[in-house]
């Protein structure tokens, strides 16, 4: 899953600590693999943030959680309108 957002700068320590919030009780659930929040270098108002999960019914599963929904859908509701979830069709670790 994928979700960008667009934060002033004035609401960005507030949307970190909910992100966080949401990114831990995301964390918390079965079929979670790892999560990322990052912000754009070039433009620090636009914020992503990134979970990978075993399995594409884990992730729908995780976001029926009630902690799920009390923590992380109020921060992913304000997600910029677009795709999100995405399939994993080749990777490669670095040396």
């Amino acid at each position: 899953m994928v979700s960008r957002y667009r934060v002033p700068d004035l609401d960005s320590v507030e949307f970190r600590g909910r992100a966080m919030d949401a990114l831990a009780a995301l964390g918390e659930q079965i079929g979670f693999v790892r999560g990322h929040l990052g912000r754009n270098v070039d433009e620090p108002d636009l914020w992503v943030l990134s979970t990978e999960w075993t399995t594409v019914g884990a992730y729908r599963r995780a976001l029926s959680s009630y902690d799920v929904k009390a923590r992380a859908v109020p921060v992913m509701l304000h997600a910029l309108n677009e795709p999100s979830a995405f399939e994993v069709l080749s990777t490669r670790a670095g040396d």
